[in-house]
């Protein structure tokens, strides 16, 4: 019952969020660092009551740790607000983002000295395939999109390939704090709800750094079109409306995870996430009509197919289903 609950808030508050998310984002490109901000000090606010007692609760793992993962996570969720600023479509953006097995694979044999099936490493190809195929196709649509001057169509390619640079950068680093974060809880036990706490509450100062953007998209969603609340009669502006659901299913979505991580295998987590990604990718296109072309479609497929491959899905089925068969050779 839990198990079905926590896939229940999965699927619901992460593929809500994507939606959310890209309504805030189509209107306003660069407001990544307000909708971070709004998201950190939610789950922070709520693990320092309930998870930290209030500052009473001493945390399993020290401080010292957490300072370093902290600076890793929080590197990465400002790159990959950013990289949205430097003509990185939605889709492309989390596609990119699935290619996290690639970055864990390559820093786990550098760092951890770890060696990997035939099978793993055929998966890791295909997600790298399939990665290049859309990265190949988006950026031809780049230039497309700016043929009417070569020195525009030049700017906006360099544009798109200072964000690519950026979600690669950002794709090792949270690759790196994964390995970080699993060495921690070799050491110290697994404590995710406290990493949860703390992930995002140690950063919140950094946000004075962003304070300037911050308070420019604060001024922005002031100004967008006011709706009215129903049954209060009140006039709020819509993109706070959004970015409150936007908390809201963000928080969903990350208590869902932990919830699964709690009451399942890591296979069965990282399936459902999987399916997640895809179906967060399908609500993108079609409800907001991004541009994917065959090709696009073709490196989708690819991505997830090594990505299901990687986590051993097949195997798994074959040996559910010849499960009986067995125990029945067995008996005779």
């Amino acid at each position: 019952m839990a198990t079905a609950f926590a896939i229940l808030l999965v699927f619901c508050g992460c593929c809500s969020n994507v939606v959310l998310l890209e309504l805030l984002v189509r209107d306003f490109p660069g407001c990544g660092n307000i909708v971070t901000f709004a998201q950190f000090s939610f789950i922070a606010l709520e693990g320092f009551i309930f998870q930290a007692n209030f500052g009473r609760k001493k945390p399993a793992i020290p401080i010292r740790n957490y300072v370093i993962m902290v600076t890793m996570f929080f590197t990465v969720s400002v790159i990959n607000n950013y990289a949205l600023n430097f003509n990185i479509a939605m889709p492309l953006h989390m596609i990119f983002r699935s290619g996290s097995l690639i970055a864990n694979m390559i820093l786990g044999i550098i760092i951890l000295k770890k060696r990997y099936s035939v099978s793993k490493y055929l998966s890791i190809v295909l997600v790298s395939a399939g990665i290049f195929i859309c990265t190949i196709m988006s950026a031809r649509q780049v230039n497309s999109a700016n043929e009417h001057s070569e020195e525009q169509s030049a700017y906006a390619f360099m544009h798109w390939l200072v964000g690519i640079a950026m979600l690669t950068f950002a794709l090792l680093m949270s690759a790196r704090m994964g390995i970080f974060q699993e060495t921690l809880y070799k050491q110290y036990g697994k404590h995710s709800k406290e990493a949860l706490f703390y992930n995002h509450f140690l950063p919140l100062p950094g946000f004075l750094l962003l304070s300037t953007d911050i308070y420019k998209h604060y001024l922005y969603f002031n100004q967008s079109t006011p709706v009215v609340v129903p049954g209060t009669g009140l006039a709020v502006p819509i993109m706070w409306i959004y970015l409150l659901l936007n908390v809201i299913t963000q928080y969903v979505c990350i208590r869902g995870v932990f919830i699964l991580t709690t009451e399942c295998t890591s296979l069965t987590v990282t399936l459902v996430v999987t399916l997640r990604k895809f179906l967060s990718l399908i609500i993108s296109i079609l409800y907001f009509q991004n541009p994917f072309t065959t090709w696009h479609w073709v490196g989708t497929g690819v991505v997830f197919l090594g990505t299901l491959l990687y986590t051993e899905v097949w195997t798994s089925v074959r040996a559910a289903l010849s499960g009986p068969d067995r125990k029945e050779k067995k008996a005779q």
